[in-house]
């Protein structure tokens, strides 16, 4: 019989999607994940059983509102890492991209530079 899990899986996948924001997909490894989540390697396979299961996770829960740049962020990872060669995660963004809140094709691309550097970052007060 397992243990019971001390852990709330929000909470994990939330932390998780930071890690994913800031070095991508591909960036982060399994070990980023585990610092950052504080859970032990095989906790997050039995919960999420990849990384890429827990991208899932921080991507369904991010509840992608224009409003939220980290949110925004994590959508444009999955756009860029995953979208193109997963069908899964396709989905998952074409969803996400057609709910009341979600950031028109304009600010995406006006994120994305932001991200890239070419345009500064309105949040940052250099604007």
């Amino acid at each position: 019989m397992g243990r019971t899990r001390s852990f709330e899986l929000a909470e994990v996948a939330a932390r998780a999607a930071d890690t994913f924001v800031e070095f991508g997909y591909a960036g982060t490894s399994v070990d980023d994940l585990v610092r950052a989540t504080g859970l032990h390697r095989g906790s997050l396979y039995q919960a999420f059983a990849s990384k890429r299961g827990l991208f899932c996770a921080a991507l369904s829960g991010a509840g992608v509102d224009r409003a939220s740049p980290a949110a925004v962020d994590l959508l444009l990872v999955a756009l860029m890492d995953l979208a193109p060669k997963d069908t899964a995660v396709r989905e998952m963004c074409r969803d996400a991209l057609g709910g009341p809140n979600a950031p028109t094709q304009e600010e995406l691309g006006h994120r994305l530079l932001e991200r890239a550097g070419l345009i500064p970052n309105e949040g940052d007060g250099k604007a």
